[in-house]
């Protein structure tokens, strides 16, 4: 009996060794000082970053690393990427467009079977090896190094184009304090009394975004000059987020604090104020809607634009969620998937930190912030097309009445008095539904549709929703700029906890790489903050709406997919998922559910293939425009301002240049291996092809037998034996001399 309990105390002794090979990098290991242990050697055809043997150089370096102060910081470090301003805004839309209650359900299954896994894989890369993008990939499969030069790529693609709604926010703040604001009236032409003729043709919301905001040219061929106010805008971004993050984890913790929580109690105050809004129970009632799939007709070019997929004849626009893009992709933006930058943040806890629970805290605190903003939005949206329909009605009646005092139309098409009431959509609906067929019909050819529910499904998500939609809501509520003011302060702050993991995502890997960067962390943050804002500014032109439309409705969704599917293949078939999840649990101390090894291996995979197929589907079936201001339109309807254009040809030929130039390091990394593997082992194709476990092949690699880490194991820990034994004699032997004098 003793011979067995002394056997598996030397087993749990050499899996506590083995354990410390991954937690060479961690300053805070808890069983001895780094420098008093040696490395434990790991069969050679192990293609695991536990090969590289760790000098004491750079565990001197990894003990100055510094950590976040407490958890709370990092979970809110998290919490704050993940819960993006556009994310947060897309949420309620994606709801109502892509069927309802059933998009609820779905989404919470996918956000804990696909989300959770791959959450919980970014988060244990960065925490394992404590190393950015860069060095994960680098230390994980030397075939797939290039994966961290792609996703820092992309990220740095991101943050450009994020600065920019991050920029549009912060100049609409600062025109909230206004009374009125300006976006709720049109302006008056000077020295007249009359108004902005430009402003008149459309409305004062649309007017102030295109005109005062983006100053937009009427094509994207249009260049033009920078303009002043969106490259002030830019440059206080990019100044508030290197001020946040100057001084590293330290200060970026306490403006967290102030940062994440201040977006919640402002979704509060509007959670307590929407529902009491005109029109806001109609706006409810969609949240309780179970949608199936739609055969509608023929869509238009602009609907089918912002339509969720279209497939041609028979004009099959599928709005059900397993079939349909946009829900899944929602998933893995509003996560952050795939760009490092979870990772990052993760480097800096310790290894024993267990990150599985922290995944989960992330998606239910990201799911519940979308549920708590939902109603916000669903009211807003009622509102909004209450009091739109209700204009609507009120100029139809001014249209009729003027038709029918010309000669135009009979007596019967002119509307009765009592139509303009408070009520006037439903007055004009019902004796617009009384009228005989034949003047129906004439009526219809000179009036427009002003149908609640119709004036509703014309909401789109992005920041066309936050930036014209929402603000004019807001106009029509009495005490707007105050509702405006809070608002536009819970994007800014929204966005500038994403920018914060953004540019983390970007420091991280090069403080990692470079020893420079490691000595000098404000020199780096103050240079990378300069540097994204002069290539953000390239946006900050009359046509640099359009180009963000460009990135982030045709480029920006395929390489977050095809970063997430390789990190996944990486992670559970190159290196092993059940390797992978035993080293973490080795090092959490923790069980892990044997469950997730087959999300990893199996169905997250599949689901991110399928995904990739779809979203270029998705992106080849769809008709490649933009939405345009066109200053030279001067018939009505007031609508017309906004335009349907093509892109140009260049314009496509520069995603595709864009999108091979950043995945080309896989691609180089990957054939550099190969032919470095043919070179250095002057092997032919078949051999190998066929030989039993090459380092590094490109296949499912095998696990570790537990044989072979107890075996290495129980020979580390022999060696740490004998070494505290023979430090033990020394130690009495100096102790027998210093006091053999005092004996005598």
């Amino acid at each position: 009996m003793s011979l067995v309990l002394e056997d598996q105390n030397i087993k749990a002794r050499a899996w506590e060794t083995q354990a410390w090979e991954a937690q060479s990098r961690d300053r805070q290991h808890k069983k001895a000082p780094l420098s008093e242990m040696e490395a434990v050697s790991i069969p050679k055809h192990s293609t695991s970053a536990l090969q590289v043997q760790v000098t004491k150089k750079k565990q001197n370096e990894d003990r100055t690393r510094l950590l976040w102060s407490n958890k709370a910081e990092y979970l809110l470090a998290q919490v704050g990427y993940s819960v993006a301003s556009l994310n947060l805004l897309s949420f309620p839309n994606l709801w109502l467009q892509n069927g309802g209650c059933i998009f609820l359900i779905i989404y919470i299954l996918v956000l804990f079977l696909i989300g959770v896994p791959l959450l919980f894989m970014e988060m244990a890369s960065g925490q394992r090896l404590h190393e950015g993008s860069l060095g994960i990939w680098k230390h994980t499969s030397s075939w797939m190094n290039g994966l961290g030069y792609t996703s820092f790529m992309v990220c740095f693609i991101e943050g450009l184009v994020f600065s920019l709604v991050n920029c549009w926010s912060l100049l609409y703040l600062s025109q909230s304090f206004q009374f009125p604001v300006p976006w709720e009236t049109c302006p008056l032409v000077k020295n007249s009394s009359g108004f902005d003729a430009e402003c008149a043709r459309t409305t004062p919301s649309m007017y102030f975004w295109y005109r005062k905001t983006l100053n937009a040219s009427d094509t994207i061929e249009d260049g033009g000059l920078l303009i002043t106010s969106v490259s002030l805008s830019l440059f206080l971004i990019w100044f508030l987020t290197g001020l946040i993050m100057i001084n590293g984890c330290k200060s970026t913790g306490k403006a967290l604090y102030v940062l994440v929580p201040l977006p919640y109690l402002i979704i509060l105050c509007f959670l307590i104020r929407s529902p009491l809004l005109e029109g806001a129970s109609f706006g409810l009632q969609y949240m309780l809607v179970f949608k199936e799939v739609s055969f509608p007709s023929p869509p238009s070019t602009l609907e089918r634009h912002h339509s969720c997929l279209f497939l041609g004849p028979p004009f099959l626009t599928i709005h059900y969620l397993p079939l349909c893009p946009l829900p899944w992709m929602h998933l893995l933006f509003t996560l952050g998937l795939g760009l490092g930058i979870i990772a990052s943040f993760a480097t800096y806890m310790p290894s024993s930190n267990n990150c599985l629970a922290d995944a989960f805290v992330v998606a239910l605190v990201d799911l519940g912030t979308s549920l708590l903003a939902t109603p916000v939005i669903f009211s807003v949206m009622g509102f909004w097309a209450t009091v739109i329909a209700h204009r609507c009605s009120e100029k139809n009646v001014e249209i009729l009445m003027n038709l029918v005092s010309l000669g135009k139309l009979p007596p019967e098409a002119q509307p009765p008095e009592n139509v303009l009431g408070n009520n006037a959509a439903s007055a004009f609906t019902s004796w617009f539904d009384s009228l005989p067929h034949s003047i129906k019909k004439m009526v219809l050819s000179k009036v427009s549709d002003c149908e609640i529910q119709n004036q509703l499904f014309k909401v789109k998500e992005g920041p066309r929703f936050a930036f014209l939609l929402f603000i004019e809501a807001m106009s029509f509520i009495p005490g707007s700029a105050y509702w405006s003011i809070l608002f536009f302060l819970m994007y800014l702050s929204l966005g500038l906890t994403s920018m914060v993991g953004i540019m983390q995502g970007i420091i991280t890997p090069l403080q990692d790489s470079f020893s420079f960067f490691r000595k000098h962390p404000k020199l780096l943050i103050v240079n990378v903050s300069v540097l994204m804002f002069l290539c953000s500014l390239f946006f900050a032109r009359p046509s640099g709406y359009y180009y963000f439309r460009l990135l982030s409705d045709y480029w920006i969704i395929l390489p977050i997919v095809l970063l997430t599917t390789f990190e996944n293949v990486t992670i559970a078939w190159v290196y092993g998922a059940k390797r992978f999840l035993a080293e973490i649990m080795i090092l959490m101390d923790r069980p892990i559910s044997p469950i997730y090894r087959f999300l990893l291996c199996c169905l997250c995979p599949s689901v991110l293939l399928v995904l990739s197929a779809i979203s270029l589907i998705y992106i080849y079936v769809q008709d490649f425009i933009y939405v345009a201001w066109d200053s030279s339109t001067v018939s009505l309807p007031p609508h017309s301002k906004e335009v349907s254009r093509e892109f140009p040809s260049w314009a496509l030929n520069f995603i595709i240049i864009l999108g091979v130039i950043v995945f080309l390091p896989i691609l180089i990394y990957f054939v550099y291996c190969l032919i470095h593997r043919i070179l250095s082992s002057s092997m032919n194709w078949s051999h190998l092809l066929h030989s039993p476990n090459p380092k590094g092949q490109l296949r499912p690699s095998k696990d570790i037998h537990k044989r072979e880490i107890l075996q290495e194991g129980v020979r580390g820990e022999q060696q740490r034996m004998r070494g505290e034994t023979a430090g033990k004699t020394e130690r009495e032997a100096g102790q027998g001399a210093s006091l053999a004098p005092v004996e005598a």
